[in-house]
């Protein structure tokens, strides 16, 4: 793959399990040589059929760390790479290895560690686990169902975010090393990824509660929503904002809502608290007067995004998943043709491609080379607030994947300005977590005079990123090949729902239809009602991959001058996010379902109810746990937990608080941890001294919390809380960025081509999942 983003580079990865592999693959899969270097034992997650997935085309290497000439290749194959991926620096240690040693050696080396918390993670063995993960950052707990307790997530979602998040940072840390010559450690761990998954759930305002969550399995919106319809069969609703609101209503017959004095005659009082039981019940019981089919020919005809609840075993097989190259067929020589999700974003210039299944254990020994190293940079390395620093993205995008893509990489230093209709992003209150560290231009691009001011501005400016449907940006003149015109290097990044091709190209998509057609939602319901994620979670993670692809392709650029077009799409997304769960092959087990308000199926790895609420527990061997835990006298009768593993458990611990059954645990080496709400992670001092979290005062003098660092970069970091800006905040700064004299910036908003407007009141909305 000479033509690939990497091609030229030599990646060694440290990492096992899931989060760390993933990075990996992001690099192979674009090029690099990638070489995995594994203990006799081999990566635990060998046994996981998504193995095959997270470690395609790398090359292992088996190595003996007590072997002193295994630890001298090691040493010298780090010595001319250029990428190191560790789950924590510390395993460097068992290779007679330290980062200063590596740094000293080969200053151009950057080293990507993804601890599965922070520097320890608060779980007797300390290894990743995206069961513990959820519930120590109160992700678990509030996610939406019918009970109100955590809630199991049957696909490892926080470790792929992680994963993505990190190969995003390490590609801006390389963009960042193309024209300094220095590398630098960059961190990106376990808790940085949920923070990235969670951003508008763990916005909250200090002194209020927790929002309940005993709502059902479909979330707190009344139209933005899951729902079955009268033959039995399930769709979801996308109707999201008031224009789609008001529309569904309108077909339902129930504009009367509207006249009730709960709601005042505005549509947005449909999510206030003690409305939404109230109207979705109403809603509901309309949608249940007709067959499914029926009801998506009607939705669809009014704009409203919607869709069946699909089977997730039926995803890769979908025309349109294979019509976007999102299904891919391997040749393994031991288990034969694996088939697997494909590479989620597109780039055209320099595409990415699978050329090799996962190695066996220790293939390319002997295979591997050390590079010559990279000549000394010179000088004193420099210091930046951010990697991206110096770089300007463009962002088009509206309600969350668009904007929250440039909110991502403002967090990576690059100067983001947020272009939106002269009345705003539609969804910029509700969203305000995901705009923030934009600059705001207010433009009318219907108008030949505000395209002009447009392209002025992409002139001076290196991505352009847009969430139009395909078409849409051809009839403005603001497609890619308009813009070369303008600017023959500029980047452009279209997402839409369904991708750039196929027989749903230019359908209307927003997260809660593609988790419901992905068949994420029928997976975590299992053999009961469907669940969505109360996560936007489809949204959030292509917002990470659109950053991704911004860094992959500042990168290209920067080394051969040229840029080019990217797609991404969140049904490509949808399929990354399943990747261990989709991936199939003769023999393979079943992927694991959930249920109604699942908390696990194995009584070792599963939460549990306590006096004062709930624990995560996971141990590798239970029957080792178990023998602990009699042999240090805790009351555990061996018959009757041979009858019923999880009653004899579950009775013991009832008897427990959390605090007391995690210490006990803990005590016998076995992993659990309190499943918390949010109002307890926001406080937890260990994360707020870490800049997990910023406490700021809002618009009514009130103090909230924000999410805060994303990532930490030892030479290029960004501190502090980053505000979203008001519509048109920025109109006339960036007018003069694009050349506009104050004169001409003031007679284009007298005309209303641009608005220029003041500061966003920062303060927090009602959350709408």
């Amino acid at each position: 793959m000479s033509d690939s983003v990497f091609c030229e580079l030599q990646v060694v990865d440290l990492t096992s399990g899931i989060a760390g592999p993933i990075t990996g693959q992001f690099f192979a899969d674009f090029g690099a040589e990638v070489v995995k270097i594994e203990s006799p034992s081999g990566d635990h997650a060998r046994q996981l059929p998504g193995f095959l997935v997270w470690n395609r085309g790398k090359k292992s290497v088996l190595l003996d760390d007590t072997d002193t000439g295994d630890r001298d290749w090691l040493k010298s194959l780090l010595t001319g790479a250029d990428v190191l991926l560790v789950n924590e620096a510390s395993a460097l240690r068992q290779f007679g290895l330290t980062l200063e040693q590596l740094r000293q050696d080969n200053p151009a080396l950057v080293v990507v560690e993804m601890p599965p918390y922070l520097d320890n993670a608060p779980w007797a063995n300390g290894q990743e686990s995206n069961g513990l993960l959820s519930a120590a950052l109160g992700v678990a707990a509030r996610q939406s169902s019918w009970s109100g307790g955590p809630i199991e997530s049957v696909s490892p979602l926080l470790l792929y975010v992680q994963g993505a998040w990190s190969a995003a940072c390490a590609v801006a840390a390389l963009v960042e090393r193309e024209q300094s010559g220095f590398g630098q450690v960059v961190r990106s761990n376990g808790v940085n990824a949920a923070i990235v998954a969670n951003a508008a759930s763990m916005s909250v305002d200090p002194s209020s509660d927790d929002p309940p969550t005993d709502i059902g399995p479909g979330g707190r919106h009344p139209t933005y929503r899951l729902f079955e319809a009268g033959d039995g069969k399930w769709l979801a609703s996308g109707a999201l904002g008031a224009k789609f609101e008001t529309a569904l209503l309108a077909a339902l017959g129930l504009l009367d809502l509207l006249e009730d004095e709960r709601m005042s005659g505005q549509i947005g009082n449909l999510t206030q608290p003690n409305n939404v039981a109230w109207a979705t019940n109403q809603i509901a019981a309309a949608i249940k007067t007709r067959p499914r089919e029926e009801w998506l020919s009607i939705l669809s005809s009014l704009g409203i995004p919607c869709g069946p609840v699909g089977d997730r075993s039926d995803l890769l097989d979908h025309p349109q998943l294979r019509a976007i190259g999102m299904r891919l067929s391997i040749e393994d020589p031991r288990l034969g043709t694996v088939v697997m999700p494909g590479i989620p974003v597109v780039l055209t210039a320099t595409p990415g491609g699978v050329n090799a299944s996962a190695p066996a254990l220790g293939q390319h020994n002997g295979q591997v080379h050390a590079r010559i190293p990279r000549p000394a940079p010179v000088g004193k390395p420099p210091l930046s607030a951010g990697p991206l620093a110096g770089f300007r993205i463009l962002d088009m995008g509206t309600f969350v994947a668009g904007p929250y893509a440039g909110g991502l990489l403002a967090e990576l230093g690059a100067d983001v300005i947020k272009v939106e209709a002269p009345t705003g992003d539609p969804f910029r209150a509700t969203g305000i977590a995901f705009n923030r560290g934009m600059r705001s231009l207010a433009v009318d691009l219907q108008r030949s005079e505000g395209v002009a001011v447009f392209h002025r501005l992409v002139a001076h400016s290196d991505v352009v990123i847009d969430s139009l449907r395909p078409g849409v940006t051809e009839k403005l003149t603001i497609d890619y090949a308009a813009l070369c015109k303008v600017n023959p290097d500029i980047i452009s990044i279209s997402l839409s729902a369904y991708g750039h091709e196929g027989p749903m190209a230019t359908e209307p998509g927003v997260d809660m239809v593609v988790q419901a057609l992905s068949g994420m939602m029928s997976a975590q319901g299992g053999s009961d009602d469907p669940v969505s994620n109360t996560i936007a979670i489809v949204d959030v993670t292509t917002s990470t991959l659109l950053a991704l692809s911004s860094a992959m392709a500042l990168y290209h650029r920067l080394r051969s001058g040229a840029g080019q077009q990217v797609w991404g799409s969140l049904a490509a997304t949808s399929a990354y996010l399943q990747s261990g769960e989709l991936v199939r092959y003769l023999g393979r087990p079943p992927a694991q379902v959930g249920g109604r308000d699942f908390i696990g199926d194995n009584p070792w790895d599963r939460f549990y109810a306590v006096k004062d609420g709930w624990i995560r527990v996971q141990a590798p061997s239970g029957s080792a746990a178990v023998g602990r835990l009699i042999a240090a006298g805790v009351p555990i009768d061996r018959d009757r937990y041979a009858a019923g593993p999880e009653r004899e458990i579950g009775s013991m611990l009832s008897l427990l608080s959390g605090t007391e059954a995690t210490r006990l645990f803990t005590e016998n080496h076995i992993s659990a941890h309190v499943s918390r709400r949010i109002s307890e992670v926001i406080r937890d001092p260990d994360l707020i001294s870490n800049e997990v979290f910023h406490i700021r005062r809002g618009a009514a003098g009130n103090f909230y919390v924000t999410t805060g660092r994303y990532a930490t970069f030892s030479r290029t970091p960004r501190f502090g809380p980053m505000p979203s800006p008001g519509t048109g905040e920025h109109t006339r700064q960036v007018g003069r960025d694009a050349g506009l004299t104050d004169d001409e910036i003031a007679a284009l908003c007298q005309r209303g081509v641009l608005v220029a407007g003041g500061p966003m009141p920062q303060a927090l909305p009602r959350p709408y999942r």
